[in-house]
């Protein structure tokens, strides 16, 4: 596995400073450099996409969704999900990893799932022989950063890397068509510098069908404190385009207006 800049040995204030709109100080931050879960209270630079064992998370996404195992919290409500608050990442893990995040009759998946607040849920297995499951984890940006590190830290807990090496997944997050060029950068730029910034391998894929919400998805591999890094940086850029979208709108409506 190719080894990564550590970010987790970089203070809670750099790492504040690198994820924006995130505070790191109130997410129970250990020692680790990972949130974990309170005891139990009871009941990849650039190259092509890697196959998920074909499946594609963005096409017909929902026929899978009666198949989802996991669970959401009362506060990560259905009908929020499209609220500007609300994020949804994939994450892929190991599948021999899927019976550890679950848990004994999905009390590890349910506490994780009430500790971050947000609506984790693991997709059935295409094909008896895939490598990986994806995750869907819908929540705030506080959420995402307590689930996706939680899920970082159990599978280096349970062994699934070495002692020495830090757990590197690959996440897929959508972004609208019209920011995905944005993302890139002029031959390249901005994807390169993201990448140089974050030690993490994100990747736009070319020739992307955009779904019926006209977006299009990026790939973002590498540990934990890079991808959160990645993620949060591809999400100012959306934030970005989407204000400058509706600037240009308002500013046509008003000449409409003018000219009436």
């Amino acid at each position: 596995m190719k080894q990564l800049v550590n970010f987790c040995l970089f203070s809670s204030q750099q790492q504040a400073n690198l994820i924006p709109g995130v505070n790191l100080n109130s997410l129970g931050i250990f020692a680790s450099g990972l949130p974990v879960l309170p005891p139990a209270a009871g009941p990849r630079g650039s190259g092509p996409p890697v196959a998920h064992g074909g499946y594609n998370p963005f096409l017909s996404h929902s026929s899978h969704l009666s198949g989802l195992y996991g669970v959401s919290p009362a506060s990560a409500i259905p009908h929020q999900i499209s609220a500007p608050e609300q994020e949804v990442v994939y994450l892929f893990i190991p599948t021999q990893a899927v019976g550890a995040l679950i848990g004994k009759k999905g009390q590890h998946i349910k506490q994780l799932a009430h500790f971050a607040g947000a609506s984790i849920k693991i997709a059935p297995a295409e094909s008896p022989d895939v490598t990986e499951r994806m995750v869907i984890i819908t929540g705030t940006p506080e959420a995402q950063f307590k689930a996706q590190g939680r899920i970082f830290g159990k599978l280096k807990e349970e062994n699934f890397v070495s002692a020495k090496e830090e757990v590197k997944l690959e996440t897929h997050i959508k972004v609208p068509s019209t920011a995905a060029g944005r993302v890139i950068g002029k031959g390249g730029k901005t994807v390169n510098e993201l990448q140089n910034l974050t030690s993490a391998e994100v990747i736009v894929p070319r020739d992307q069908t955009p779904d019926e919400n006209d977006e299009v998805f990026v790939k973002i591999s590498g540990h934990f404190f890079a991808s959160q890094t990645a993620q949060r940086k591809i999400r100012e850029i959306i934030q970005q385009v989407k204000q400058q979208e509706q600037k240009h709108q308002q500013g046509a409506s008003a000449q409409v207006r003018a000219k009436g």
